[in-house]
């Protein structure tokens, strides 16, 4: 039983990201802002239906968005439509960190791209590390199904962030491009790839910009 149960997890772990992305494809474009009375989340005779802001009217004015909530919330955070604090404190000291890490190196979807630097705009470092994930590369295993189940990544995206019926949005890397970034930081940085790649490695730095003669 122990083994067939095993054999369950692994295989959805491995077909659920397809299957979600072919469920999506139809959903996608027929999504709206329901009216608030409409929206299966509140009473539609509760005093919310008549004080809230309608979803609509609030996110129109945002960067659009064809999935989830229907905004781009990275692109409105850029193109300065929104501007939210940094933190609640002024003497907080505030983390940022840029470099990228690629994981799925050895899956069967295209690499992901988890990009550090997105992220730590909107959230602090102890918002995932450690309870969810460990700083050290590689050394928590990423699962689509625990994802799926709210857990890891799926703790923003789905509630918050942009759904996991997105999956080009990750799943962003071609392997071999994956490889060669890797291949050309490890001789950059004079450490060798590892025999056989781990699930996640971290890619490396750009390189600054030389500066003006």
């Amino acid at each position: 039983m122990r083994k067939i149960k095993s054999v369950t997890h692994a295989f959805l772990s491995r077909q659920l990201p397809v299957l979600i992305c072919l469920i999506a494809l139809p959903v996608a474009a027929q999504q709206q802002w329901q009216p608030i009375a409409n929206d299966g989340l509140r009473d539609p005779a509760g005093p919310a239906v008549k004080v809230l802001q309608p979803p609509g009217e609030a996110l129109s004015q945002l960067a659009p968005d064809t999935a989830g909530n229907q905004v781009r919330w990275v692109k409105a955070l850029e193109q300065g439509q929104i501007h939210p604090l940094s933190s609640l404190h002024a003497d907080t000291k505030i983390q940022t960190y840029e470099r990228d890490m690629l994981l799925n190196l050895r899956g069967g979807m295209p690499v992901v791209r988890f990009p550090h630097g997105i992220h730590t705009k909107w959230l602090d470092c102890s918002n995932c590390h450690d309870h969810l994930f460990k700083k050290q590369a590689g050394a928590t295993k990423i699962s689509m199904f625990l994802i799926l189940q709210g857990e890891q990544c799926g703790v923003c995206h789905g509630a918050v962030a942009f759904p996991l019926t997105e999956c080009s949005r990750c799943h962003s890397t071609k392997r071999e491009d994956a490889l060669a970034e890797l291949t050309r930081g490890a001789a950059e940085t004079g450490v060798p790839l590892p025999a056989t790649l781990p699930t996640a490695m971290a890619a490396p730095l750009p390189k600054a910009p030389e500066p003006a003669k």
